[in-house]
């Protein structure tokens, strides 16, 4: 294949794969440069059956590097914290294993993308830039991501559409092509609402406190807790363009059971 402007492809490709490093850090991936996602279908997954608990990464089997974020952080201090991760400005917590390291499925828009992982203290941190082409699947116009600030605590995340498709953990692949990735209830998230072609009209967002934290024991037993948790609503509009539109909300949630409307917005 013939590129038209090789020096510019040069360049792009040269700046993207230069990372911000920091040694304790290791981003598996995504890496940085030039790439093609996977053909839609093969291996690009963001729903799984949950088995509660769920897994702390809910990383689906079988899921391609380019829908991942995944490494360690090697010589993380002991400590209860997440780390950060930020991925084209939305910060959000990460959760890591005891070993360090961290592994969820993401969709990534086309055009620039940068990811940046922080340890808890963030004294270590890695930063990587890539420019991503589609490899087939339809690009999201309109996401909307939930994170929030406690461990062992579970909200989640429910969209109503304009045509009056309700999606959540229950249910969570519309027909009008609107889908939720996994279900995140061990605490941070983030869970992602993605739709490839939206649908023009009023969309409401709601965040549902659906369990509180859990502790343990002098004797190892779990009890329950309710510890006040912040959630974080980020909404992107046509993400990857020039027309891209974020808006971000932080939202208190205050009890079990709680159901908060954080936004209503009209697309376009």
């Amino acid at each position: 294949m013939k590129l038209r402007y090789p020096q510019v492809f040069l360049f792009l490709c040269t700046v993207c794969a230069w990372p911000t490093t920091y040694a304790a850090v290791n981003l598996d991936t995504p890496v940085g440069g030039w790439r093609t996602g996977a053909v839609e279908g093969e291996g690009e997954n963001f729903r799984q059956t949950v088995n509660y608990p769920a897994s702390s990464v809910n990383t689906p089997a079988g899921q391609a590097n380019t829908a991942r974020i995944s490494g360690q952080i090697k010589t993380t201090p002991k400590s209860t914290e997440p780390g950060r991760l930020i991925v084209n400005g939305v910060s959000m917590p990460l959760k890591i294993d005891p070993a360090g390291r961290f592994d969820r499925p993401f969709s990534f828009p086309n055009g620039s993308n940068s990811v940046e992982v922080r340890s808890p203290d963030g004294q270590q941190r890695h930063r990587t830039q890539f420019l991503n082409a589609s490899g087939g699947a339809t690009p999201a116009q309109l996401r909307v991501l939930l994170s929030w600030d406690s461990d062992n605590t579970d909200l989640d995340l429910h969209l109503i559409t304009p045509d009056g498709a309700h999606i959540w953990y229950g249910d969570r692949v519309a027909p009008n092509g609107a889908a939720l990735d996994v279900d995140v209830t061990t605490g941070y998230g983030p869970e992602i609402f993605a739709m490839p072609a939206p649908i023009k009209g009023q969309y409401l967002v709601y965040v549902n406190y659906f369990g509180g934290g859990y502790r343990n024991d002098e004797e190892g037993q779990e009890d329950a807790v309710q510890p006040l948790t912040t959630a974080q609503v980020t909404v992107i509009t046509e993400e990857g363009t020039p027309s891209e539109k974020m808006e971000t909300f932080l939202v208190p949630m205050r009890a079990v059971g709680e159901l908060t409307l954080v936004k209503g917005f009209s697309y376009p």
